[in-house]
């Protein structure tokens, strides 16, 4: 009887998870009932599954609504009646049109009015919903020859008196209203609640009809859904077997690229995944990503294929990934196994410039009614909950920074405030608003209106209504198509070469860059600014501290960094075994045969499958259910105690003795869930190392790359110091010189006009088609000629210098334009120009510093060019030692003044401290680590240089200086500027990269609790 329930996937209205939802309907007695939620089917997969395990019919639909006002019900008879619906909101998500008011002519859809909105005449599969306090109305209504076509309307929105409170909330912050403002037309009535049946059938006991309708749609109504069965488009070729047929010739083919003729390890390790790939039915998403990658290749488009699709062969022989597994001793069960129930899928990724063409592709080659990308739902969060509670109850914007930015304890405790908090916290964890995921895309054999509606968001690719965690339940493997600017760096710098230097580098072939002995040297000593996964503070230190000057150590560095293995002192452990590796035992010899190169630690999650299977004798899927199990990945405790148990089994029939058993089973619960992917690690390696070979070959084009791609974990300010360090020159903004982005001539570099931070983007664009089209700019008076641009505009570039090819002062500049412009109308621009020759004036020769360049500069582009910063600074000294010199003052004091470049707030069991990155004078980067205490008494006060005294502590290699004292130092008053209150405002520009971390502290040695020696039983 319940043919309009809402969840809270009616974003904004809906008050009642899904699980709450089915539990109300089991206490109520309630035997069937639809979901219909407003323009959405996101919840209807979830719920088919939870009314499944009850034992409730469930019936699915929507209920369409236009800006707020309720249109009609749609429930689906069958799921030819869902993909009706879904088509019929798609087009109008996508057309932007009004609902109708009346429903189109579905086949297969029951639709339901309201009393007040029914229409004169009614199809066959049309009804009227009539309420429990609607029944009496019947009596005296226009409606009474329609009693056969009625049925009961008993809406859900809430489940009791809190949550109707909730919804009111919810109703005034999709209206952007305070709660007093909202109208009884805004929110849902207050009976929209669920009832006993025996409560509610007796309102419709004079009218049996309206209880036999409902019945009958309800025994009609039979939406079934197949959850196993694949839904992504199945083959690629016409045929499974023409799939399996293509896939091996391609790896055939690939082998020998890959491996030579004669390489049987590899002829072997191919059949045997071709084997488990046709198994599965896998060989067309094979065979999808290899198309994608063709296309990719055929533009000139560089892409790294990573995650755990680096595990298999046959990706490495298609091209898809550039990881040898053998090499690497990577597990193709990691990836894909008999198994694994969920299915895996590749990440790959490609220059942010590039990846919508490579998404324009993928939607004409296979169908846009069969492409989408997947949706999420994005949550209220902790601060947006107060901010949009807290406005529903009036509070004025400073209390809603309050509340927003502080932690529950530290709120008021006034009655409102009471409020905000009772409410606010109820709607943790519900959804907010849908959203595109990032990268996943679902290719599909029928059209994707079968399953759900789509939304066209601005960026132009349609979306499903539904998140990938919910695609994957329903049968669907997406694609990740990512974007990341590293790859941008590698591409662009590519091109620059051959531009600058007309050298071609094939910098796919990853022998070029991988191993070679200057990139070590320079790798070992954290010299990977700009080096998109390696240049970070915290990374550049762990390449010092392993002393990492080979492949190998970089794929353990890229994994042991991460939150999950760091937080679970894996990190510290493998760093310590690593420069100490006569200073601990293998835990057993299948932990140093199997193991050694990371010391015996789990660091990758392919580690728990080779203990499950060489410790264990368990086969390697089992080993991935094992993994996944224990990261939170698996579905089924069932599964996981049937091979935990045979596990046992196993190692108690190969001899190992029980306790021994059990610790290593300890070793890998404790730490599976923190492990990582080795294959993911492999992919960050390679592509670290083809960064930091261009870095160290072609320093100036790699790092006018970085800039050119925004950089990655700094500003641009750090990228155009390390190009200067790299022996590029680097020179301001020029009209006749400059692009949008930076350039560089030999080694010149132009920065370009995007950094002029007040420069309109359009203006600067202009500037360099109209100097393609017309030739250089001959004068100031040519350039205002030519460019359609303002007084503002003009000044901006004077100061930035951008016109000192004509051999006149900033001043002489500033009065020519200020004479030509100033009382000028645009729509006069070409007949004053053109037609009148410019006067020519003596204008006065007014001197101007260094330093009054170098504030221009600052204000900018927010960072000086003419000088450093060390010059603008009113002392002299420039610190008792300098960075270079740090590893030879162990456990002394130091004084030195440096630049701040960037600082990370980290947790400790004491408060929060900071890591600060710095360069000294001769401009070499070194760290300094900020504890609680020193932060109360010597905090940091923005960017600029300091003076720093503190103790050196060298820790494997890696000096760090640990802050004693720090003040931070003046600048010389701005010369720009003759009153004494601006003198100091411009140094204020000046600016640093801020981080932070939510993490729990790092535990110490005693808390890691992995042995450094075998059992005393063990021989």
């Amino acid at each position: 009887m319940y043919l309009n329930c809402h969840s809270y996937h009616s974003l904004r209205y809906g008050t009642i998870p899904l699980t709450e939802l089915v539990k109300d309907a089991v206490l109520h007695g309630v035997k069937a009932m639809a979901l219909t939620d407003i323009n959405t089917v996101t919840g209807i997969y979830d719920f088919i599954r939870e009314c499944d395990k009850v034992g409730i019919k469930p019936l699915v639909g929507m209920e369409f609504r236009c800006h707020h006002q309720f249109r009609y019900i749609g429930l689906a008879k069958n799921a030819e009646g869902l993909g009706e619906m879904n088509r019929f909101l798609t087009n109008h998500n996508f057309s932007g049109e009004a609902l109708p008011v009346i429903a189109p002519q579905f086949k297969s859809v029951y639709v339901i009015y309201t009393l007040e909105n029914t229409p004169e005449t009614l199809g066959k599969n049309e009804f009227i919903g009539v309420r429990p306090d609607e029944v009496l109305k019947l009596l005296t209504s226009k409606h009474t020859t329609k009693i056969a076509k009625m049925i009961v309307l008993q809406s859900v929105t809430f489940s009791n008196k809190r949550e109707f409170n909730l919804h009111k909330i919810l109703r005034a912050i999709d209206t952007n209203i305070i709660l007093s403002k909202l109208t009884e037309a805004d929110y849902c009535r207050t009976s929209e609640k669920m009832l006993p049946l025996e409560s509610l059938l007796p309102f419709y006991e004079s009218y049996p009809e309206i209880i036999a309708s409902t019945q009958r749609i309800i025994d009609s109504c039979d939406f079934q859904y197949d959850f196993e069965t694949p839904k992504n488009k199945k083959f690629f070729t016409e045929n499974r077997e023409g799939d399996i047929k293509k896939l091996t010739e391609l790896a055939q083919e690939g082998l020998i690229w890959r491996y030579g003729k004669n390489h049987e390890l590899a002829k072997k390790r191919v059949e045997k995944e071709l084997k488990v790939i046709d198994h599965l039915e896998f060989s067309g998403y094979f065979l999808i990503t290899w198309d994608i990658v063709r296309y990719s290749n055929s533009q000139g488009f560089m892409h790294i294929g990573r995650g755990s699709g680096a595990n298999s062969i046959i990706a490495y022989c298609l091209g898809i990934t550039d990881i040898c597994p053998l090499e690497l001793d990577l597990y193709f069960e990691r990836f894909l196994n008999l198994n694994r129930k969920s299915p895996p899928d590749f990440d790959i990724d490609w220059s942010w410039k590039e990846r919508n063409t490579i998404l324009e592709y993928i939607f004409d080659k296979y169908g846009r009614d069969h492409v989408a990308f997947c949706g999420t739902n994005v949550e209220f969060k902790y601060r947006s909950i107060f901010r949009e509670v807290g406005k529903v109850f009036g509070l004025p914007k400073e209390e809603l920074d309050m509340l927003a930015k502080n932690p529950m304890e530290l709120h008021q405790t006034n009655s409102i405030v009471k409020l905000v908090q009772e409410y606010g916290m109820m709607l943790g964890k519900y959804p907010n608003q849908r959203s595109m995921h990032a990268c996943g895309i679902i290719i599909s054999e029928e059209p994707i209106t079968n399953y759900t509606p789509l939304e066209m968001p601005p960026k132009g690719f349609p979306i499903v209504l539904f998140d990938m965690h919910i695609a994957e339940e329903i049968g669907f493997e997406k694609f990740d198509i990512l974007s990341q600017r590293g790859i941008g760096h590698i591409d662009d710098s590519v091109k620059l070469i051959e531009k600058n230097r007309g050298i071609k580098l094939n910098i796919r072939d990853t022998s070029i860059s991988k191993n070679e002995a200057v990139c070590n040297v320079h790798l070992a000593q954290g010299k990977t600014i700009g080096c998109f996964y390696i240049e970070s503070p915290a990374m550049r230190g762990l390449l010092r501290r392993l002393n990492c000057d080979n492949y190998k150590i970089l794929v353990a560095a890229s994994s042991i960094i991460r939150p999950g293995v760091a937080q679970s002192g894996m990190m510290k452990e493998y760093i310590f075994r690593h420069n100490n590796p006569n200073q601990f035992e293998y835990f057993h010899e299948v932990f140093k045969e199997h193991l050694g190169e990371t010391y015996g630690i789990m660091v990758y999650q392919e580690d728990v499958i080779k203990i499950a299977l060489h410790y264990g004798g368990l086969p390697a899927a089992d080993g991935d259910v094992l993994r996944r199990a224990m990261s939170g990945k698996g579905r089924s405790k069932e599964a996981l105690q049937k091979v935990k148990d045979n596990f046992f089994l196993c190692c108690a029939q190969k001899g190992h003795p029980e306790m021994l058993s059990q610790e290593i089973y300890r070793q890998i619960e404790s730490f599976a869930g923190f492990s990582f992917c080795k294959a993911h690690s492999a992919s960050y390696a390679v592509e670290s190392y083809q960064s930091l070979y261009l870095k160290i070959n072609y320093p100036v084009e790699f790092m006018v790359a970085v800039i050119n791609n925004q950089g990655g974990f700094y500003r641009t300010e750090v990228y155009v110091h390390e190009a200067r360090m790299s022996g590029g020159t680097i020179l301001n903004p020029c009209v006749n010189k400059s692009e949008y982005q930076t350039t560089v001539y030999g080694t010149d570099i132009y920065l370009g006009f995007m950094h002029l931070q007040s420069l309109e983007a359009k203006t600067a664009h202009l500037i360099e088609s109209e100097r393609e089209k017309n030739g250089e700019y001959l004068s100031l008076e040519n350039f205002i000629n030519r460019i359609p641009i303002g007084i503002e505009s003009i000044k901006i570039l004077i100061f930035i210098g951008a016109f000192r090819f004509t051999g006149k002062t900033k001043n002489q500049l500033l009065v020519i334009a200020s004479l030509l412009l100033n009382n000028f109308k645009p729509e006069n621009r070409n007949l004053m120009l053109l037609q009148e020759p410019v006067k020519e004036y003596k204008l006065p020769v007014l001197e101007r510093s260094l330093f009054e360049d170098a504030f221009d500069e600052i204000e900018l582009l927010s960072f000086p060019v003419s000088c450093t910063v060390f010059d603008l600074l009113q002392i002299k000294y420039r610190g008792d030692i300098m960075a270079k010199d740090l590893v030879t003052y162990h456990k002394k004091q130091v004084k030195m003044l440096a630049y701040l470049i960037s600082r990370k707030q980290v947790p400790t069991k004491k408060g929060n401290m900071y890591f600060g990155t710095w360069i000294d004078h001769e401009g070499t980067y070194f760290d300094t680590a900020h504890f609680p205490d020193c932060l109360a008494q010597y905090p940091f006060q923005g960017g600029g240089c300091y003076l720093l005294l503190g103790n050196v502590e060298v820790d494997y290699h890696f000096p760090t200086i640990t802050i004693i004292k720090m003040a931070k130092m003046p600048f010389i008053p701005d010369p720009r500027y003759m009153d004494a209150k601006d003198q100091f405002k411009t140094q204020r520009q000046i600016k640093e990269d801020v981080s932070s971390t939510h993490r729990e502290p790092y535990p110490q040695g005693h808390e890691i609790n992995l042995p450094r020696h075998r059992m005393k039983f063990q021989k």
